[in-house]
Order: structure tokens, then sequence, then C-alpha cells
């Protein structure tokens, strides 16, 4: 019953039950502050199975390097306020109220939001968020303060999600960027039956910061 957009309801509330709940049935909330809350299921989807990830020969030169460590929900709360800065296009100020910033922080308290962080030097220097259910990883955003910090997060998101046995990363809107890396869109009916499959599996909620990447 979507909109042609994606729009598929105004309201609601930025509560656990109600987020967990939007996002089982492959919908995420994406509003302005000030505005009413949004709720989306865009058509198509872009989707990134984790196993068909591309690297590039000069990014596969920076894995080589090791110059970035990662580590896995040590900063979740460092990693969305930097998401949160980060400037859109079209668009002034930020998508991440406080509201929502609260929000996501209380799922991963609970365990079910995670962060891949990518440090240089010991500093953060770039990393992700997103949520867990099932074997589905939702990407919510990510962001980078040194070259290529936010590609190294998303390729050990991707090398800790195939070790897991996740069946596919959902990066929700299409941009180029996650297309050269291997991202793809598949129309919304396909992107929900996928998501049936993959909550089929149960993986309780915990943090992840135990599991070593490197």
């Amino acid at each position: 019953m979507a909109e042609n957009d994606g729009l598929v309801a105004v309201g609601g509330e930025l509560s656990t039950e109600f987020l967990l709940a939007a996002y089982s049935q492959g919908i995420f909330p994406w509003f302005n502050p000030g505005e009413p809350i949004l709720w989306w299921s865009p058509n198509p989807r872009m989707v990134l199975y984790p196993h068909k990830l591309k690297v590039s020969k000069s990014f596969r030169q920076t894995l080589n390097q090791q110059k970035f460590q990662v580590k896995v929900d040590t900063q979740f709360e460092e990693v969305i306020r930097h998401c949160a800065q980060k400037p859109r296009r079209n668009q002034q100020g930020t998508w991440l109220s406080e509201d929502m910033i609260e929000a996501y922080c209380r799922l991963h308290e609970l365990g079910y939001a995670h962060s891949v962080e990518s440090y240089f030097r010991g500093k953060l220097s770039g990393g992700l968020y997103g949520l867990s259910l099932g074997k589905i990883f939702f990407g919510e955003s990510m962001f980078y303060l040194e070259r290529d910090a936010s590609k190294v997060a998303l390729y050990y998101l991707c090398q800790l999600t195939v070790a897991m046995g996740f069946h596919l990363i959902d990066v929700q809107q299409s941009t180029h960027h996650l297309r050269s890396m291997g991202g793809e869109d598949i129309d919304r009916e396909e992107f929900l039956n996928q998501l049936a499959e993959a909550l089929k599996c149960t993986i309780p909620p915990g943090h992840w910061n135990e599991l070593n990447i490197r």
C-alpha cells in the first residue's frame, strides 16, 4: 500500500516495539526534524548480498596495508552522532534528530542495533550502524573522517555477516557508491520475500563486540 515514492505511513512513535515491528515488515523511519514521523518502503530496494561485495584493486591495496583497526559495538553512540553530522545532498541540517539517536541507542542497548568502527592511529575515523533481525542487517548510515574508513567498515561487516550466515544487507536507497561495491536494486515484493525468509532464522539479540574481526 506504499505510495509511488515509498511512503507507507505518517505518525506513530519511535519506541523499541514500534521500530522492531516496522523493520520486520521492511519499513524504516526517515524524516526531517520538525516533521511528523514518516515511514518508508521504497521500490525498488537496494540490497547488498555480503558474499557478493565488490572490492576494487585500489581498495584491495588499502585493505592489504592494514592501516585501519576495526572494532564492533564499542562506540555506537559516537558512530551515530558522526553520521548525524554528515552533510546530505539537497538537505540542510540533519535527518537524525535527538529522538532518533536516542531510539537507536536504546535498540543498541538491547542488542538489536550494531556499529562497525574503523580506527586510524587509535582514533575513530569512520564507521556504520544498523539493525540486525534474524539473518538480515538493515544498514542505516555510515561516515568517514579518513579516506576509505567507511568502506573498510562495510567490508568487515560483510565478512562478519557471511561468517554468521546472514542472507543480505538492506541498504534501503539506491546510490552509485553502493552499486559500485555490489549493491543491487530489487523489486519490493522480492525484498519482502527475502526478508520473510531471513526472519525465519532466530538469532538472539546481543552485542557483537566479543566477535573478533581483526
